[in-house]
């Protein structure tokens, strides 16, 4: 591709993280070659739609806000469409694709993270939907038309929005995970008791404690073996598992990679000149693959990538659980933090705080009525990344 400026921005993906920075980029900056590179079609879309588009009758083409074309436009951009990232050639100062070399003068990863897929035995794993960008949303919509029992692996924040999602749109919905709670390691034991009875009250059957073992082939359907010797038959099954940050490549590289790939406060890898943002990033030890954190990423790198180094700031950032049949809101105190939950409740209504020794607010979950206290809470929780 040596039609690519040698002096270009080249960001990888187009998910909300690349078209994001892209749109903050070129408010400050209207003229400095800009490429983006995506292994789909270009739509721009926002992912957490894809959870609780069924529910407002929206197919995978209605959830597109515009096509690559009207991109390229909007962003004064090169587009490059179904390209693959095979390698990061830092010492050449290129991104090796499918389809040729592109080269750039600076580098943002903002490739997202893949589903954690769990090899269950059995020949059915294909018959196991992934939803994670708007091509899978398409595929699980339209098998969703033959449909009428569903499916979901998982009862962690996307397994519990899909659930309630499905129950809905009509469906009939079993979970089934291996823990004894919802949304564990996000809320506390009484806000995840609230959020589960919220969804069972709205027609959804858990299978908590129990793990997955097989997963088959059942006619048009699926067939899940439990490790308890029960069977469960729907005819779609949904995996919702959790998400893994894509670091391969950037390892491979030579950048420094953990949990994600490792960038400091103004989102720059190890290698300089190279950025990367979103799910994939992993910013001064901290992984937030949610919408609040990449927004304000994504403003700070432009400013930095435009001519004015930006630190990111990230204050406190309470992430909402699209579960109407009880609304969730958290801000999960900081790991290994010295305290206390207080808890009060009142049906599927909880407020939960947590409290350090000094009574200083560290966390909390709310649900129910008490998720309307979100914004008030989070002016009293510390920053989790001062400026």
């Amino acid at each position: 591709m040596t039609d690519t400026p040698a002096n270009a921005i080249v960001i990888v993906g187009t998910g909300l993280s690349g078209y994001t920075l892209a749109r903050e980029f070129r408010k400050l900056d209207t003229d400095t070659p800009l490429v983006l590179i995506t292994a789909d079609d270009g739509r721009s879309y926002s992912k957490p739609m894809l959870s609780n588009g069924l529910a407002k009758g929206k197919s995978a083409d209605e959830l597109a806000q515009a096509d690559v074309a009207a991109m390229e436009e909007n962003l004064n951009a090169r587009i490059l469409t179904h390209t693959r990232v095979e390698a990061l050639d830092t010492a050449a100062g290129q991104v090796q694709t499918d389809q040729g070399a592109v080269p750039y003068d600076r580098l943002v990863l903002a490739w997202g993270a893949d589903p954690i897929r769990i090899p269950f035995g059995g020949d059915g794993m294909d018959a196991l939907y992934q939803v994670n960008d708007l091509t899978d949303y398409g595929r699980y919509r339209q098998r969703l038309g033959s449909a009428r029992r569903v499916a979901v692996v998982g009862a962690g924040l996307i397994g519990c929005e899909f659930a309630n999602d499905l129950i809905n749109g009509g469906f009939e919905v079993d979970v089934v995970a291996p823990t004894d709670t919802v949304l564990p390691g996000l809320l506390p034991e009484e806000a995840s008791e609230a959020v589960r009875r919220g969804l069972e009250e709205a027609g959804v059957r858990f299978h908590l404690n129990r793990a997955v073992t097989t997963v088959e082939h059942a006619g048009e359907g699926v067939r899940l073996g439990l490790d308890d010797g029960d069977v469960l038959e729907a005819d779609l099954g949904v995996a919702a598992v959790g998400l893994q940050p894509r670091t391969g490549l950037a390892s491979e590289a030579g950048l420094e990679t953990n949990r994600g790939i490792c960038v400091n406060q103004t989102l720059e890898t190890s290698h300089p000149g190279i950025y990367a943002l979103g799910d994939c990033a992993e910013v001064c030890g901290h992984v937030l693959p949610y919408v609040m954190p990449l927004m304000a990423a994504a403003r700070a790198l432009a400013r930095t990538l435009s001519g004015t180094p930006t630190p990111v700031h990230y204050g406190s950032m309470p992430v909402t659980v699209k579960t109407p049949a009880c609304p969730v809101a958290v801000c999960p105190p900081p790991a290994n933090s010295d305290g206390n939950w207080d808890v009060s409740r009142d049906g599927n209504s909880v407020r939960a705080l947590f409290r350090g020794p000094d009574s200083q607010l560290l966390g909390f979950a709310v649900t129910g009525d008490y998720a309307s206290e979100k914004q008030s809470l989070s002016k009293e929780v510390p920053a989790i990344l001062p400026a």
